[in-house]
């Protein structure tokens, strides 16, 4: 039995599909579904039901999967020792992120590691879905928020600060708040995706105000909030990184400065802090020295 083969099962459960994971071997659905069905041969029993439509493990297949994984993780961990000695970062790096946050910075974290590493590619999987990723093999992952419980490793990189933003134009309407008591008298818009409540909290010193929304707009897209809020349709809080370019550009003013929201930390999350490879460990550093750079 060869580690091809095993390799080649695995990526067909993890995609649920011979095309996806002839895709992802670089090969083709053909070369694969041979591989897989020689596979079959040599054990002697089916691991995989195929139907026109669908994939399904058979009940020894579902064992053989975990017991595939743990061996395809074992040849990773001795090619990370040796990378490890080696210290150049090389090979693929394969990472996930939310959409969003892909958009805003870790796209730019991408070009910047590409370009300082010659002998590193990535494969990069922007997706609002919370991968497996010791199943669906990925390297990395950054996450935006508390962390849930977990086995995986994780690094915190640092802080998404917010603030509350608004267009230029509001204040032809309404003078501009200078208390978030009077947050209340202006209409609003909000982000209303993931742990986000309808409630704005603000701190200034031991001072601390809570501000219940009822937003002319909610929508789970942090930029349309962003296009919302420079169309002079309510305030806004937003993280500073988004709202700075339209800041810029005069279409945003900052609203109650002073004032404090509290801020969402960004981790790198991976599967073990043991045998962190240069790839990793490369793409980690530079992704810190940019978070701190805001």
């Amino acid at each position: 039995m060869e580690l091809t083969s095993l390799q080649a099962f695995v990526k067909v459960v993890q995609t649920g599909s011979f095309t996806r994971a002839a895709d992802a071997l670089n090969t083709q659905k053909a070369h694969v579904s041979r591989v897989v069905t020689q596979l079959e041969r040599e054990l002697g029993v089916r691991l995989l039901e195929r139907t026109t439509r669908s994939l399904s493990l058979t009940e020894v297949g579902r064992e053989f999967f975990e017991r595939a994984v743990g061996i395809l993780g074992s040849v990773d961990d001795a090619q990370r020792m040796v990378q490890k000695a080696q210290g150049e970062p090389r090979g693929t790096l394969k990472l996930t992120c939310g959409v969003e946050f892909g958009m805003i910075a870790v796209s730019g974290w991408i070009s910047a590691y590409l370009q300082r590493h010659p002998q590193v590619n990535v494969d990069a999987d922007f997706t609002s879905r919370v991968l497996d990723m010791v199943h669906e093999g990925f390297d990395l992952a950054i996450r935006i928020g508390p962390l849930a419980d977990s086995t995986l490793a994780a690094r915190k990189l640092g802080e998404l600060h917010y603030g509350l933003f608004a267009s230029p134009m509001c204040w032809e309407r309404l003078p501009a708040p200078v208390h978030p008591d009077q947050l209340t008298e202006h209409p609003a818009v909000a982000f209303a995706g993931g742990s986000h409540q309808p409630v704005w909290t603000l701190q200034h010193g031991d001072t601390t105000v809570r501000v219940p929304l009822q937003p002319r707009l909610k929508a789970s897209n942090v930029f349309a909030v962003r296009d919302a809020a420079a169309s002079a349709l309510g305030i806004a809080q937003l993280p500073l990184i988004v709202a700075a370019p339209a800041v810029a550009q005069g279409q945003l003013v900052q609203v109650l400065a002073d004032w404090s929201l509290p801020s969402v930390p960004v981790n790198a999350v991976f599967a073990s802090a043991r045998y962190l490879t240069p790839k990793v460990r490369a793409f980690i550093d530079l992704a810190a020295q940019a978070m701190a750079a805001q």
